[in-house]
């Protein structure tokens, strides 16, 4: 005897795509109580869980679980085969973007809609991540493309460059600097910075400076934008942002003036990237020219 339904695999499905209960009721047009039920029973029947559920944060697929999502995908693709009266070939039925961290809130939202409407049938979903974690996820497949900053990536990725984007100096509303059009590395040189501690951020940054001879003091290494924005807007030293947020004051209300800076080494290529650069699935490589269409030259 049977004792889950396709209902069932429905259900672990969407979860897995959409990373919460909440989400993935509102996706299948049911209750979240019912569809955590649901669960319950899928697990008891197992024997084992699918997800990690703790309070307050996403839920996670367990190794198991990843498993049999994946034959639950296969099995329902099956099905749909078998109602339609088509003999489908085995096909993609859940395709994940990553988006480095600081690039998401921009192009993450309008990326996703994208893919949603071009494959209404696969399970769309997202992890944002600094560089080092969102590569590893591409070369152990948990991720399919992802959108990121090129910061050294090897041939065994193929890239699409969606646009060049450059840094901007975040200043206090009343800094020396606030007047000027643009400005140089060298004129940041002599005043402290405020540098994102995310990844290869300082990193990369310092090694700008040094390639022009420049030993900037760096005051604060911060965790993230805003908190960077905040010290700026502060006067605790100027902030250096690849990302422009369109607001020009910061979470706790002070002003802030952003200033381009000029040198042209400082631009860094904005990237669509998957690992592989043979043919791939037919799916992930129409996804990737369908995003850079609808990517190409959208500077946050």
């Amino acid at each position: 005897m049977l004792y889950l339904t396709l209902r069932h695999y429905e259900y672990a499905c969407a979860i897995a795509a959409e990373g919460s209960l909440s989400a993935a009721a509102a996706r299948l047009n049911v209750s979240q109580p019912a569809l955590s039920n649901a669960l319950d029973r899928i697990d008891a029947q197992l024997g084992y869980p699918l997800f990690i559920r703790k309070r307050g944060a996403a839920l996670a697929v367990t190794p198991q679980g990843r498993q049999f999502v994946d034959r639950a995908e296969a099995l329902l693709a099956r099905a749909t085969s078998l109602e339609t009266g088509r003999d489908m070939q085995p096909a993609t039925t859940r395709l994940t973007l990553g988006c480095f961290s600081d690039l998401a809130p921009f192009l993450l939202a309008p990326a996703l809609q994208t893919l949603r409407r071009a494959y209404p049938k696969v399970m769309v979903s997202y992890r944002a991540a600094a560089f080092e974690p969102l590569i590893g996820a591409l070369l152990d497949g948990s991720i399919d493309i992802a959108v990121t900053y090129d910061l050294g990536l090897d041939a065994g990725f193929s890239r699409t460059t969606l646009f060049h984007q450059g840094p901007a100096a975040v200043l206090s509303s009343d800094h020396a600097l606030v007047e000027r059009r643009g400005i140089s590395l060298r004129d940041l040189s002599v005043h402290p910075l405020i540098l994102s501690d995310e990844g290869l951020s300082a990193q990369h940054m310092l090694g700008l400076f040094r390639r022009h001879g420049l030993s900037p003091v760096v005051a604060h290494r911060t965790q993230s934008l805003e908190i960077m924005r905040s010290l700026a807007a502060h006067g605790e030293g100027v902030g250096i942002s690849y990302a422009a947020p369109h607001a020009s004051h910061s979470y706790d209300g002070q002003p802030l003036v952003m200033v381009p800076i000029q040198d042209r080494d400082a631009r860094e290529p904005v990237i669509l990237t998957r690992h592989g650069t043979g043919p791939g699935d037919p799916v992930i490589d129409d996804a990737m020219k369908i995003l850079t269409d609808a990517l190409k030259g959208q500077r946050p």
